[in-house]
């Protein structure tokens, strides 16, 4: 038996995918378990995530991303681009806005392709929040702490994010300091770690620590929303439109009251899974 598989990344934040739109392909139970096998870059595929797009009752397409450490994933703004790019590339739509599941609930997605063939797509991400009990973290109202000798601020995007600003990004250990906030116990089921160095009046570069991948990845399009939005609440950048430079590419960030992030998405290569 044989499984086929798409490979697609985001700004580098790459992920097997699975079509499960015909039935499911791997049994629920075993999901994570594939996960941590194929996204070993040795021993299996290679990802940040698995993929798996599906039937919905409430929109288009559905997305589950189970990660590298066998958490299941509530949402992910990279992965979600590469899902739209594989629904739209395969007639899953037959409109360029359409809607897809999450289990940080349903997003809109406007996608498709330029003059010169590049796909992009832009995502509504919803209503951001920033009090403590949404996150999750300890504490009441909008997240600000000090932890390990740091200002922290904290917003949920989809997922839970802290962001740390920083006067050089490049300049940091990040697999060394990372996970001291991490694994804080302020945040109760963990958090990703963004962080921030603001370059001009409405940019920022980023470097972020993805909770389940347990690494630093190449982009984060949650965490990307996360720093931006929380770049602009503090004041450090202005605008309504926030130029988010990650290790693997550009992201840009719409900082009105719901948030929206435009990106691109490629595929990478498509190929079959002995099983």
């Amino acid at each position: 038996m044989t499984i086929a598989f798409t490979k697609l990344h985001g700004n580098g934040n790459d992920f097997i995918l699975i079509d499960e739109m015909a039935g499911t392909v791997i049994p629920d139970d075993m999901k994570a378990q594939f996960a941590v096998s194929y996204c070993d870059r040795r021993f299996g595929i290679g990802g940040d995530g698995v993929l798996f797009i599906s039937p919905s009752d409430i929109a288009d397409v559905r997305m589950r991303l189970f990660q590298p450490d066998a958490s299941e994933a509530e949402m992910c703004g990279n992965g979600i681009r590469c899902l739209a790019k594989y629904a739209f590339d395969n007639n899953y739509t037959k409109t360029k806005l359409f809607k897809v599941e999450t289990l940080a609930g349903v997003l809109t997605v406007r996608a498709g392709y330029d003059n010169e063939g590049n796909f992009s797509a832009t995502i509504d991400m919803g209503v951001p929040a920033y009090d403590a009990a949404s996150i999750p973290a300890t504490g009441s109202g909008d997240f600000v702490a000090e932890i390990e000798g740091m200002t922290v601020y904290a917003a949920n995007t989809g997922v839970p994010h802290a962001v740390i600003f920083v006067d050089d990004v490049e300049a940091l250990d990040l697999d060394a300091v990372a996970p001291k906030i991490r694994h804080n116990s302020v945040f109760p089921k963990g958090t990703n770690v963004n962080f921030v160095q603001v370059t001009g009046p409405s940019a920022i570069t980023i470097r972020t620590f993805e909770r389940g991948v347990e690494g630093e990845t190449l982009s984060c399009g949650t965490g990307s929303t996360a720093s931006a939005l929380i770049s602009a609440k503090i004041g450090k950048v202005s605008g309504d439109v926030v130029h988010v430079d990650t290790v693997g590419g550009p992201l840009d960030i719409g900082v009105g009251e719901r948030a929206t992030m435009t990106g691109p998405a490629e595929t990478v290569f498509v190929g079959e899974i002995p099983f």
